[in-house]
Formats: C-alpha cells, sequence, structure tokens
C-alpha cells in the first residue's frame, strides 16, 4: 500500500470510524481501522461488530493494499498534525504502516490481516433520501424516553413504525421506558414504504453513534433483513446498524385513554412553569422526588417537600377544566419532558391521579408525551406507578 492523501480530507472520516470502536477494551480487531487503497481512492472503515462505518475519500494512489491499524492511535495522531499532504505506506515486509509528513514520520504496526471482514453493503434498491437534520431532530425528541436497560428488549428500542390512519399513511416514532412514552408523526411516503410493515427497532446503544455521523445534510436510508443503512447523499460514508427483531408493545391502547370524554385539561405558559419547578426541585430529595400540580379554574399550584430541605409552593397562571384535584409527578422528570417542546404553552390531559398523562402543544402537532405520576402512598413518601 502506497498513497498519498490530504490530512483535512480525512480527518473528519477518521473521526466518525474513531467513535464506534472500543477505546482500550474489547478484542484487538475491534479496535482496529482498516485503510484500503484502491483505484478510485482511500476507504476507512471499522466496526464494534454491530455498528459499521465505511467512509471512501479522494487520495492519489501509488500501490493498492489493505492494512489494518490501532485505530485510536492513528486517529489521536492524524489530528494532531497540521493541514497539508500526508504520506502513508507499508513497509518492506508488510509489518508496519510508514506515515510522513515532512520532517514528521511515525511508523504504527500491521494488526493481521485476516481479521479483515468484508463490511455489509449498502442496499440499493428501494434506497430512499431522507432529511439528516429531521432525524437527527426526531432522535432528540423521542429517545430520552426509551430505556437505557438493554434486558427490558423491546423497550431499550426507537421504534418506527408505518400506520395507515384511513387515507393517511404516516410514520409513528416511538420510545418508552415503563414511565415515560413519547412519539413523534411524520408523513413520508418513501420511508413509509421503505419500513416493514411490523416496524423497524434501534437499540438506543447505536442511536448516540448515529447522532454524532448524522448532519444536516441529505441522506440516503435503506436496509435488508438484519441491518439499517445511512448513506451520505454524496455516497462516500456509509453507516450501518443491526435491526433487532423484539415485539414491541401495544402502545395505542393507552393513547386512546386521552381521547375519554372523562378526562381533565390544564393548559399553561411551559417556560413558566418549567421556571417554578426548576425551583420546585431544590425542595426534593431522595425519598421526595415530586413536585404536586393543584388544579383550580385560572391557577396551577406547585408545592414539593424535602425531609431535610423544608418546603416550596409556588403558583403560575393556567386555564384547568375538570374534577381531578391534585397530582404529582416527578420533578426533574417533567423539567425534561417540557424542554422537548417548542409550544409556548402545553396542554395536560389527565385521565386520572395515578393513570397516564398525555403533553402537548399547538406548535408541535406531531409529538406526543405521555408521562406517569407518582402515586402518594404517604403523607411524604412516593413511589413510581410502571405504565
Amino acid at each position: 500500500m502506497f498513497l498519498k492523501v490530504n490530512r483535512d480530507e480525512i480527518i473528519e472520516g477518521l473521526q466518525k470510524s474513531a467513535n464506534i470502536i472500543p477505546v482500550k477494551t474489547g478484542a484487538a480487531f475491534l479496535r482496529t481501522i482498516w485503510l484500503k487503497a484502491e483505484a478510485q481512492g482511500l476507504k476507512i472503515m471499522s466496526t464494534d461488530s454491530n455498528l459499521e462505518f465505511c467512509g471512501a475519500y479522494p487520495a492519489l494512489i501509488e500501490e493498492e493494499g489493505l492494512a489494518g491499524i490501532q485505530g485510536r492511535s492513528f486517529y489521536d495522531l492524524i489530528r494532531r498534525l497540521p493541514s497539508g499532504e500526508i504520506l502513508i505506506k507499508s513497509d518492506t515486509d508488510g509489518q508496519n504502516v510508514l506515515i510522513e509528513q515532512g520532517s514528521r514520520k511515525y511508523k504504527l504496526p500491521v494488526n493481521d490481516p485476516t481479521w479483515f471482514q468484508n463490511f455489509s453493503e449498502f442496499p440499493e434498491n428501494g434506497a430512499v433520501f431522507w432529511s439528516g437534520d429531521f432525524l437527527h431532530e426526531i432522535i432528540d425528541r423521542v429517545a430520552f424516553c426509551v430505556s437505557d436497560e438493554d434486558s427490558l428488549e423491546a423497550i431499550a428500542c426507537l421504534n418506527l413504525a408505518p400506520v395507515a390512519k384511513g387515507e393517511d399513511k404516516v410514520v409513528e416514532v416511538c420510545g418508552m421506558n415503563g414511565h415515560q412514552f413519547a412519539m413523534f408523526t411524520f408523513t413520508n411516503d418513501d420511508v413509509y414504504g421503505l419500513l416493514p410493515a411490523n416496524g423497524a427497532l434501534i437499540q438506543k446503544k447505536y442511536l448516540l453513534e448515529l447522532k454524532k455521523w448524522l448532519t444536516s445534510d441529505e441522506i440516503e436510508l435503506s436496509l435488508n433483513e438484519k441491518r439499517l443503512f445511512f448513506r451520505t447523499g454524496d455516497k462516500k460514508e456509509t453507516f450501518s446498524l443491526p435491526l433487532s427483531y423484539y415485539q414491541y408493545p401495544n402502545y395505542h391502547n393507552f393513547i386512546d385513554k386521552l381521547k375519554s370524554s372523562e378526562v381533565s385539561i390544564l393548559q399553561t405558559a411551559r417556560a413558566e412553569l418549567m421556571d417554578s419547578l426548576e425551583r420546585i426541585s431544590i425542595f426534593n430529595d431522595e425519598s421526595n422526588r415530586c413536585a404536586h400540580f393543584m388544579f383550580h379554574p385560572t391557577e396551577l399550584g406547585l408545592y414539593s417537600q424535602g425531609q431535610e430541605r423544608g418546603t416550596g409552593n409556588e403558583s403560575v397562571e393556567a386555564s384547568f377544566n375538570g374534577t381531578l384535584e391534585k397530582i404529582a409527578f416527578p420533578t426533574r422528570v417533567m423539567v425534561e419532558v417540557l424542554s422537548h417542546f417548542n409550544s409556548k404553552k402545553v396542554r395536560f390531559t389527565l385521565t386520572g391521579s395515578e393513570a397516564p398523562c398525555g403533553l402537548g402543544g399547538d406548535e408541535d402537532p406531531h409529538y406526543l408525551v405521555i408521562v406517569m405520576p407518582m402515586k402518594i402512598q404517604e403523607e411524604t413518601y412516593y413511589s413510581e406507578e410502571e405504565a
């Protein structure tokens, strides 16, 4: 292998490649970045055995070849080099890769070439274009509700499901963790047609790396029976991840509860409520983590108490219609939920003091979050109820 490449042409791809490999732990072959010099240019590839990254970059190829090197060391070296041309070549016995830039010379050992396994090819058939910026927003709005516990199987995944509603065909993107549920819906006939009828599940542990890879540019989306693929619009970079095949819970059952004629409705200013809850949270402790919402026709009362921290009382302007007198929510959870909305005013659809509560807003017409309240066991002790 012998090539010349501009440092600035590959540094972003190297960073994306290094992001998905283990830093210190794990097998050595998983800590490898593979460099493949071929007539079309330089390919940079890496995998953690689940995620796969492959990028193609312009380079002057003097001699084709393949070399696997310690990924983190190679990335750290290249990012510390100044802009300019870099020479990369294998030594005469193929045991090392030599890296040169002017008077700077470095040597990295080469890993066993038998470790290399072909990466999954992007399925061209059925691929659709999508907005990377929009996908990034969807992940932000929903992923915080996805469980962090891998052992919980389906609810440790983001769910993308094609749903026919009469003549409308929408995609519902959902996340839940037992206490919270978030759903963002959108219309895109191409994405709807690409997804399997039972939807596609992405484990939460892969979403962070997908977000790092995404930019605001257009992407291509495709899938096969085992993997979901993302590719930049210029076809230079591909990122893929494995699909999960758990059975996602039927979330429409508790969404339908919000449509009952017996619900109570609270509307109030989002920013003002968040500010009040931030102050109220000062009085929470480990045994008292909630804020009481006390309902009045034109006012919402807020109250919290900590055994060693005292009590906090506030009120905010609100419009309330219903029979519910009070309810308790985990304070920090409610602040986080509200932070994901854009609406100036939020609407609470309350189905009971210990039943699901839906949040929405006029400026977030395709976004719904459901939060479970906390069950009041005694005067000062509370425990979360499972959804």
